[in-house]
């Protein structure tokens, strides 16, 4: 399958967003073919290079967020590297930002020239509270995107203060929600010979519409969502338990016949037709009795036990895993979750498989993120045609 032509082969995307989300967007459609150009500043560079854990001074943040992108160094405040920018933004589908709004605006790049460049030109604004609005130019990132959202008000257990994601959440759910906007775009302009547009996503926005119809619970029923642990607010049983061999198992019974396998699975099948927990609303009234039964079965049965014992039952349960324990699991083995890439500066690299897995065109990791300027000669030398004087003054000049 390595020489199947690639679904966006033949898309050019230009990346000029920084960290995680709008370089997330690329990065998945880099994935299914895109031609990922990454620009950064000639001296600062792009964020993410320092950004967590590193191996032999290289950010394997980066390896992971720039996978299949080609990185040039432009100064966009430059008048001779906007130039450069915009010969760029001619040959061109999708540009991708992610800088505060009015930035753009502010070193003469408004959307509006770019457009005039390039009338068909998808061009994506990723920012914490979106373009417009009282927030819009307030510094932000995901963690104040995830507070606002609401998402954080209910997270954690009753008892303690809300929980932040271990995890850049609003960045991550920007960036598939920014993908998949990206492509509708893409199909308007080329299916219905649309005109190129502008696409504001806010990182708030993007949470908000995952956390369910809390706007509807507020208005119609006067509900607040507050923070139950592990617990949902609309099925029972759900929840983490610890097993005899101090272990733990996370399992939900959202489903009828699932919850009815589950008391099934703890010993307790004469509880299905008990009226405390016979349907998901007695179970919901009756969800700390619930919790105690199936908390004191684990606590009498060791992880391997629990497995058995739950696969016989067909009860939907699984280990709380950590990335050790990823590792070893054969299902990430059989489907090839993990794959390692060679790499010039690393040797070799471990990187997500491409997801979701598609029939005919799966997508493809041909490269981990590459060093700074790597991608120049070939770019602004080989397909723009500057000389290598040309290079070599604008190098000295700060405009690449």
């Amino acid at each position: 399958m390595t020489d199947t032509p690639l679904p966006l082969e033949g898309i050019r995307v230009l990346d000029i967003a920084t960290v995680i989300a709008g370089p997330g967007i690329c990065a998945r459609l880099g994935d299914f073919g895109a031609d990922v150009i990454k620009i950064e500043h000639p001296r600062i560079g792009d964020t993410t290079r320092n950004l967590g854990w590193k191996v032999q001074g290289v950010s394997l943040w980066w390896k992971h967020i720039s996978r299949n992108k080609r990185p040039i160094t432009l100064n966009l405040s430059h008048p001779e590297g906007q130039e450069i920018f915009l010969r760029l933004v001619e040959s061109s589908d999708v540009l991708v930002e992610s800088f505060r709004p009015g930035t753009l605006e502010k070193w003469n790049l408004p959307p509006q020239r770019i457009l005039e460049r390039n009338p068909k030109i998808i061009i994506l604004r990723n920012s914490a509270f979106g373009q417009t609005g009282p927030y819009s130019k307030r510094p932000g990132f995901g963690t104040l995107a995830e507070a606002i959202s609401g998402l954080a008000h209910m997270t954690g257990f009753a008892d303690r203060g809300p929980v932040l994601p271990a995890i850049a959440l609003a960045d991550e759910v920007a960036a598939l929600a920014g993908a998949y906007a990206v492509m509708v775009a893409l199909y308007h302009r080329d299916a219905h010979d649309g005109p190129g547009q502008i696409i504001d996503s806010s990182l708030f926005e993007n949470l908000f519409q995952i956390v369910g119809p809390q706007a509807a619970a507020y208005e119609k029923l006067g509900i607040i969502e507050e923070r139950r642990g592990n617990r949902l607010n609309f099925a029972a049983p759900r929840g983490a338990y610890e097993t005899k061999d101090n272990k733990w198992v996370a399992l939900s019974g959202t489903a009828q016949s699932v919850a009815e396998r589950i008391l099934h699975a703890i010993g307790h099948p004469d509880l299905i037709t008990d009226e405390r927990f016979s349907t998901n609303g007695a179970r919901m009234e009756n969800v700390a009795e619930l919790d105690d039964l199936i908390q004191t079965w684990m606590s009498q049965h060791n992880l391997g036990e629990v497995i058995e014992i739950f696969e016989r039952e067909d009860a939907a349960l699984a280990p709380v895993y950590d990335i050790a324990q990823i590792y070893e699991d054969p299902q990430y083995k059989a489907r090839g979750t993990i794959v390692h890439i060679a790499d010039d500066e690393l040797g070799e690299i471990p990187l997500l498989d491409p997801q979701p897995r598609f029939s005919e065109t799966p997508g493809r990791i041909r490269h981990a993120g590459l060093p700074r300027a790597a991608a120049n000669i070939e770019i602004l030398k080989e397909e723009l045609g500057l000389s290598d004087a040309d290079l070599e003054r604008l190098e000295d000049e700060g405009a690449i």
